[in-house]
């Protein structure tokens, strides 16, 4: 794990937050400048971080899949058979107890009989199996939850994760719940819906400032207007003027289902190539448009970005930004580079198996 800044204090336990690959920097800029937070450590998909007071505030970190406890971490197993035992002797050493008082403050036992739930992740090669990692954490918990807990395959009061990327590795207490990832707005799915926590980190650069016009041309289910509008009235306070619009109607209709349970934003029914809205009336364009196997052919990429900027580039105001996600950033940036938007910020990752880029634009000013 790659080190970050020291803490100032060190009484209470570490936390840490698994992300999308990719989106470790945001993450962290979350953590620090929403909670206060001060992040210890980064790796791939993975930042360790402490944050005092220690609430329940954890709980709603927007480009975060999930947030632990931390009981142990490392960054140099060998591999080797070897580092089930080692496994095994820090989950035995950790302080549970601690752990467990902290977890259950913020989130409170569930009635009923407790439950615990084990789970182990890996990814890697390594001489030993995900079985056999979750045999050595089981091992290495022996008699630290009461004799009186049954095991649960979902919905258990407690989960200890373990978790292992190649060389890095880290166990805790998770803190989250399905709905940290999936959120609770989320009810109506479209085929290749956009991740809330990658809309929430587009969201996040977006940097929308109160007032201002934001436009999904290319809404889907609604997941970046539905994280704009949680961005803005949680953490900031502003009130937005937001619209999203889609050319298929199936799409339309999921993206006002999800958007009804959060806040009044007008659907239509569009083509973003052609948008019925008026010249240099928009601040900020959200969009994450088709690529790969969404389109029936590659060829249809590179017309299909070069329309949709042209009416983006027409629609934005002079100094608006876009931002936005796709596999195909040459073809996206000799559009934009055509219309003269000047390039920012970029966050590389992996979308449904492809590499993708999310990129910042803005469109000169007068």
């Amino acid at each position: 794990m790659a080190r970050s800044r020291s803490t100032t204090n060190d009484r209470l336990p570490a936390c840490y937050a698994l992300v999308h690959p990719g989106l470790e920097e945001l993450a962290s800029e979350e953590i620090e400048r929403d909670l206060g937070g001060e992040v210890r450590k980064t790796s791939r998909g993975v930042v360790v971080f402490r944050v005092d007071p220690l609430d329940e505030r954890v709980l709603q970190l927007r480009c975060t899949e999930d947030v632990f406890l931390l009981a142990w971490g490392s960054d140099e197993l060998t591999y080797r058979a070897a580092d089930l035992e080692q496994m095994q002797r820090w989950t035995a050493r950790a302080d549970w107890p601690t752990l467990l008082r902290i977890h259950h403050a913020i989130r409170p036992r569930p009635r009923g009989k407790p439950s615990y739930r084990l789970v182990a992740q890996m990814e890697g090669k390594h001489a030993y199996l995900r079985k056999d990692v979750a045999k050595a954490l089981a091992r290495g918990l022996a008699g630290h939850f009461p004799d009186s807990w049954k095991p649960a395959e979902e919905n258990a009061s407690v989960e200890a994760w373990l978790s292992i990327d190649n060389a890095t590795a880290v166990c805790g207490l998770r803190l989250s719940d399905r709905s940290m990832r999936h959120r609770s707005y989320k009810l109506e799915h479209r085929p290749a819906s956009l991740r809330p926590t990658v809309a929430a980190a587009m969201v996040r650069v977006a940097a929308a400032r109160p007032g201002q016009v934001v436009v999904d041309p290319m809404c889907g289910a609604g997941t970046l207007l539905a994280e704009q509008l949680s961005y803005a009235e949680r953490f900031r306070g502003q009130r937005l003027v937001l619209l999203g619009g889609d050319l298929e109607h199936g799409a339309a209709w999921a993206a006002a289902s999800n958007l009804r349970r959060l806040g009044d934003v007008p659907i239509a029914r569009w083509d973003a190539r052609h948008l019925p809205l008026e010249s240099a009336s928009v601040d900020v364009i959200l969009s994450n448009p088709p690529f790969g196997k969404q389109l029936s052919t590659p060829e249809q990429i590179g017309p299909l970005y070069r329309a949709m900027i042209r009416d983006y580039n027409r629609v934005l105001r002079p100094g608006g930004r876009a931002v936005l996600l796709t596999s195909e950033p040459q073809l996206l940036a000799q559009a934009a580079e055509k219309v003269g938007w000047k390039p920012g910020r970029r966050i590389r990752l992996r979308i449904l198996g492809q590499s993708a880029q999310i990129s910042v634009w803005q469109k000169p000013g007068d």
